[in-house]
């Protein structure tokens, strides 16, 4: 299927899309952080650190995200055999690599106020460290080994063993005492994270989806170039 697409086609097509959530990109990120950096109020204990909080939190949820959509992507390419779900997957994990690095940076910069040092071999920041290592290994794979199907095997393999590590990460806090915080942010039930914090993190993850979205659709005309260059019928 994947070899019939024409790129003169769908790049003007991604092209549109592109600018469209370029432009969005640029206007929610500019309304997130002055909401984040100026709007909101400072925590009563942490002060004006916890304004890390505002790229902190949003990049972890979407590289956890991302990773999470890696994973079930390369499992329906296991139970569908259609190939083309490894190179929507393949061309996801750039940008997941990029928030999760984000992620660990900031909580690194965060915890030495918080908790007085840069790293701590916590439940969650070690577990968001593997999924680090997790998003390493499944990008390697691409970039290692000769063969397609190889590379397509491997890595697929590597996102679904990594899924295990997601649930862990989301509930490490609950399951061992651990430095970092619990959740304040809950869909089923009610967040004790007060309304004028949450509108500016809620603001700055709408504009890390979009910042994801955008490296996805550059990564995707990226591979689509290289499939019709090599002239392959199987990725």
């Amino acid at each position: 299927m994947f070899k019939n697409i024409n790129p003169s086609t769908v790049f003007p097509i991604i092209n549109s899309i592109f600018k469209i959530l370029f432009i969005l990109f640029i206007f929610v990120l500019i309304i997130g952080l002055v909401e984040a950096l100026y709007l909101s109020p400072k925590d009563y204990i942490q002060g004006h650190s916890v304004r890390i909080m505002y790229v902190h939190v949003p990049a972890a949820w979407i590289s956890l995200g991302t990773f999470g959509s890696i994973g079930f992507l390369s499992l329906f390419n296991f139970i569908f055999k259609n190939k083309n779900f490894s190179l929507i997957a393949k061309s996801f994990a750039p940008s997941g690599l990029v928030l999760c690095i984000i992620a660990l940076v900031t909580g690194s910069i965060w915890g030495k106020p918080t908790w007085g040092t840069w790293w701590a071999w916590d439940a969650r920041i070690t577990s968001m460290l593997l999924l680090c290592i997790f998003y390493i290994l499944y990008i390697l794979t691409w970039n290692v080994f000769e063969k397609n199907s190889n590379k397509e095997k491997i890595s697929s393999i590597i996102a679904i063993i990594g899924m295990i590590n997601l649930p862990i990460i989301k509930f490490s806090v609950e399951w061992w005492n651990t430095l970092h915080q619990n959740s304040t942010v809950k869909i089923l039930s009610e967040s004790s994270i007060h309304p004028s914090m949450l509108l500016p993190l809620l603001i700055m993850t709408f504009a890390f989806i979009l910042f994801t979205l955008l490296i996805f659709l550059m990564k995707y005309k990226v591979e689509v170039i290289k499939f019709k260059k090599k002239g392959l019928e199987r990725l």
